[in-house]
């Protein structure tokens, strides 16, 4: 085994280094600090095709980013250009840029740097003037374009994507933000106001500056270094959300966490999403259906632009992916223990993204690309669909109803009484994943779709499935989770997934990556999202829970294009933690969770009722 995994590695160099001599050989590097209108000097790195010229021109492709643009310096060239091998190998003039404050560039760093809409001078900068300032001075600067740019990134870079296609500069033609981050309130370091705190480790990359330019990854000694591999057990253990400033007391990024614990003017300013207007160029929106860090943001800044700017390009591709996997090639496209087919990115690189900028930066750029309005893997059949919007025109709204018993029906419960208790101890909080490897990474991944048999054999835990389906049920849409709750305490959280429940006689397919798991009975979670109950009403202004009053918790779980075949169950778990991947919930109100004490944090018996008067559902969505 380990003489194969070294020839696995030295083969992997070999097609690596290949590449690096296959940019050398094609590629001139050329390194720039392109100044803004403020001053501040952006580091910029241009590899141009040596073909150019001025009767051979090519289209710019840039991407913006606060993870560097490494390699620096003459010679050094990275073994892959571009978002793919495909648009590498077309040629363009990619272009890399470090933002202000990080790495190379000048200037200071903040995060989700606030969208000013209406500039009056030169000292207003963000984000859309510093894409323009660049488009425009590479567009009179570097030699044989053809005048035409277009951008792409994956996370933090996709929300740089976002916010450099309101810089509105003429030359900008097509923009792809993948994966972006839109507003961290909802995404990512947050979901619905609780904190990620599976998270924890990334702080040191997005809380602390650099005195000056540089190619080395300052943070990096900020890292935690804890012996321990079990998450799970590391933040129990850590206590209340408090005992963070042993680590990073001195981190702007968690101080800011801590003094904002609601969605007020700090985080509402940082959000791109109410910017979103007078998009005249072409968008492309990509995402993962199994992006445990960015699905709010795809699907937000494609409605957004949709419903904003009904005359742009503008159309979402969704595949089954994790965070940023459609920009690789796996070969047997897997995440966890699901596999969806093969070659799944390449099909996505070379027949959606590579049409995409290929029609817009050389081709008419009439928008006939032969591409729906949105391009969405059906993750239960396991396959690409086409729909001329989303969510679709035929979509019927249905909704699933909660019964005694943990029955689940699309018939709503006629019984004037019913419901059903569980005790939430925020000191024996319910895992979010069984495999604790999972716990101390540096950000969540294969819970996605991970295996929830564990939770449903839980007492903290309800679970509420249909009997097993007589035809196919595609849930094709939006999800509302309905929930009608009382509590012995004075906060609580909600922990909602849908899940799809295979039959016994399911085999295992030929790709398994743990021996150990059986797809017999597996219970793979499709969709899921937690709602802070104090936040009800008002992300804004938070309010406590009457103990014991019946109250609507109401709250959105993202899109999902997923098949219940025939033989399966659709299920509902409700739980109120998931822990470490979100804190831990008081239950006892408290002005500000992130400075709560450890005596805070009490025991709750909550209920959920499902009976006539006052019946828990989620609404869903359904193709025919």
């Amino acid at each position: 085994m380990k003489k194969w995994i070294l020839l696995c590695v030295v083969a992997l160099q070999h097609t690596v280094y290949a590449q690096v001599d296959w940019v050398k050989e094609n590629y001139t590097k050329t390194e720039y600090d392109i100044p803004v209108r403020d001053g501040v000097k952006l580091h910029t790195i241009v590899y141009a095709p040596k073909d150019a010229s001025a009767s051979n021109t090519y289209p710019f492709l840039m991407q913006r980013t606060c993870y560097s643009v490494a390699p620096y310096g003459e010679g050094k060239f990275p073994g892959q250009l571009g978002p793919s091998k495909f648009l590498m190998k077309d040629k363009y003039i990619f272009v890399y840029q470090d933002v202000r404050g990080r790495y190379m560039s000048e200037g200071k760093w903040t995060n989700m740097t606030p969208q000013i809409p209406n500039k009056t001078q030169a000292t207003q900068v963000d984000e859309s003037s510093d894409t323009y300032d660049t488009i425009d001075w590479l567009v009179k600067n570097v030699a044989n374009n053809n005048g035409r740019v277009g951008q792409w990134g994956i996370s933090y870079p996709g929300f740089y994507t976002v916010a450099g296609a309101l810089s509105q500069h003429p030359a900008l033609k097509a923009s792809s933000p993948q994966a972006p981050v839109s507003d961290f309130y909802f995404d990512d370091f947050h979901h619905n106001g609780a904190f990620t705190q599976g998270y924890f480790l990334t702080f040191p990359v997005f809380g602390i500056q650099h005195e000056k330019p540089t190619t080395a990854h300052w943070w990096m000694p900020q890292m935690i270094q804890e012996k321990t591999k079990d998450g799970y057990q590391f933040n129990l253990d850590l206590g209340s959300l408090k005992h963070f400033d042993k680590y990073y007391k001195d981190n702007f990024f968690w101080q800011e966490h801590k003094d904002h614990p609601n969605y007020d003017e700090f985080w509402q300013k940082r959000s791109i999403i109410p910017h979103l207007k007078n998009v005249k160029h072409a968008v492309m929106t990509v995402g993962g259906w199994f992006d445990a860090e960015d699905l709010y943001g795809p699907l937000t800044v494609y409605k957004t632009l949709e419903k904003n700017n009904p005359s742009t390009y503008n159309t979402l591709v969704m595949g089954p992916f994790g965070h940023g996997r459609w920009s690789a090639e796996t070969g047997h496209t897997l995440h966890s223990n699901v596999y969806f087919g093969d070659s799944v990115a390449t099909f996505y690189q070379r027949e959606i993204e590579r049409t995409f900028f290929n029609h817009f930066l050389k081709g008419a750029g009439d928008g006939k690309t032969g591409l729906p309005d949105a391009y969405l893997f059906n993750t239960g059949k396991k396959q690409w669909e086409k729909f001329e919007r989303w969510p679709a025109a035929a979509a019927e709204k249905k909704t699933l109803y909660f019964h005694a018993n943990g029955k689940l029906s699309f018939e709503a419960p006629s019984q004037a009484a019913s419901k059903t208790a569980y005790i939430s101890d925020p000191l024996k909080p319910v895992p979010y994943i069984e495999d604790n490897t999972e716990t101390m990474g540096f950000t969540p991944f294969n819970y996605m779709s991970e295996d929830q048999r564990f939770a449903a054999r839980r007492t903290d835990v309800l679970t509420f499935q249909t009997e097993p389906l007589t035809e196919d049920v595609t849930l094709g849409g939006e999800i509302m989770a309905k929930l009608k709750i009382s509590t012995t305490g004075s906060d609580a959280d909600f922990f909602v997934k849908l899940i799809d429940v295979y039959p016994s006689d399911e085999p295992n397919h030929a790709f398994m990556p743990n021996k150990n798991v059986i797809l017999s009975n597996y219970h793979q979670m499709v969709r899921s999202e937690i709602m802070r109950a104090r936040f009800r009403n008002s992300f804004e202004k938070p309010e406590a829970l009457v103990p014991n009053k019946v109250t609507d918790v109401n709250f959105r779980l993202q899109d999902v294009l997923h098949t219940f075949k025939k033989g399966h169950r659709i299920q509902i778990q409700v739980q109120s933690t998931a822990f470490p991947l979100f804190d831990r919930n008081p239950q006892k109100f408290v002005p500000n969770i992130y400075v709560a004490n450890d005596s805070d944090f009490i025991k709750a018996t909550h209920t959920v009722y499902h009976q006539k008067s006052a019946s828990s559902a989620v609404e869903v969505q359904i193709l025919r």
